[in-house]
């Protein structure tokens, strides 16, 4: 719109001077140009050093890459805003000298073709105050997102699933958190490092009427001496996963710039977490006598405090087949190992 009503001044100047028979005025439109032309540069100047200041307290980690992001979006939109009121002001200086030129006040020599000179400097002018507020807006190498993942879980020894031991369709997993992911490479928008904070919660259904029992330093699957309607077993851990992904999204050039956007495309993660356990609990759900029952027993369970494992994934878009296997054994000192595998779908949400 702005662009439009700088044509249209522009265009009246010369469409005046043409019907009154008048030369053109010229030197005073090419002072308000010089004036905004000016304005644009000093500004778009005093920006790069804010916005070097804060590089400058990132670098010396006084501020993290998050609050670098905002301050400079800040600034950005501050300057804008600063160059639209000192510009209006110029842009009403115009509109008062085709209000001079219509009353026949200025008669001043120049050429036709000058005036073509000032419609084409007022139309790039507008582009780069267009571009000010952009100027920082695709240049960010790190977003945040936030992930939602589920699936099915069970549990594995010596590479074999046991699904004998823990029911296939009835073990689930779930995970939430959030995630920051930082393009590696300045021009090139193929590798990323993706790294956040997620709550895993690990569910396993044991088969054939049996349950966990604690034996000194032995977690051991039982058959319970009542019928269960349901038995559960869940750990909650506190985690910190960490990926190199890999996107396939190509990035858009708009205005001579370049703007590298995620998720818009095919991508895939490696990488693994770590964490600790947080709670520890198993779900009873049973009947008698027409009555229901649910028991929940919270303990450690000789639980590992720790956890730590791989995990890949493979998508679309924020859509992505997701798959997690733990490295140490469920429990501490069982003498066997059960590791927790799952499988599921992720979404990486922007």
């Amino acid at each position: 719109m702005k662009n439009f009503t700088v044509y249209l001044v522009i265009l009246v100047f010369l469409f005046v001077s043409k019907v009154l028979g008048q030369e053109t005025f010229e030197s005073r439109a090419k002072q308000i140009a010089d004036k905004i032309e000016k304005i644009t540069k000093e500004e778009k100047a005093a920006l790069k050093e804010e916005v070097e200041a804060v590089n400058v307290q990132l670098s010396e980690g006084k501020i993290t890459q998050e609050q670098a992001d905002k301050r400079k979006k800040e600034l950005a939109e501050a300057r804008a805003v600063i160059i639209e009121e000192k510009v209006t002001l110029a842009q009403n200086e115009l509109n008062d000298l085709v209000q001079q030129k219509v009353d026949g006040k200025i008669q001043e020599q120049d050429s036709t073709k000058k005036h073509m000179l000032v419609i084409h400097w007022n139309d790039r002018n507008w582009e780069e105050r267009k571009k000010v507020k952009d100027s920082i807006h695709g240049e960010k190498r790190t977003t945040s997102q936030f992930v939602f993942a589920m699936g099915l879980n069970n549990m594995m020894v010596d590479g074999k699933l046991q699904d004998s031991n823990y029911s296939f369709i009835g073990s689930h997993f779930y995970e939430w958190g959030f995630t920051y992911n930082s393009r590696l490479m300045k021009n090139n928008n193929l590798l990323h490092a993706k790294y956040g904070l997620s709550l895993m919660y690990n569910n396993i259904r044991p088969t054939d009427n049996r349950s966990f029992v604690v034996n000194q330093d032995q977690t051991n699957l039982e058959v319970n001496t009542i019928h269960l309607n349901e038995s559960r077993f869940r750990n909650v851990y506190l985690v910190l996963p960490v990926h190199l992904e890999f996107d396939f999204t190509k990035p858009t050039v708009s205005n001579g710039k370049t703007y590298f956007k995620t998720h818009k495309s095919f991508r895939f993660g490696i990488g693994g977490y770590a964490g600790i356990n947080v709670k520890s609990k198993q779900i009873l759900k049973f009947e008698e006598e027409d009555l229901k029952y649910k028991t929940t027993i919270k303990g450690d369970y000789n639980v590992n405090n720790f956890i730590y494992g791989l995990s890949s994934y493979i998508g679309y878009k924020s859509l992505s087949l997701y798959a997690k296997y733990d490295l140490n054994p469920l429990f501490q000192d069982n003498l066997v190992d059960e590791k927790n595998i799952s499988l599921g779908l992720r979404f990486d949400l922007n």
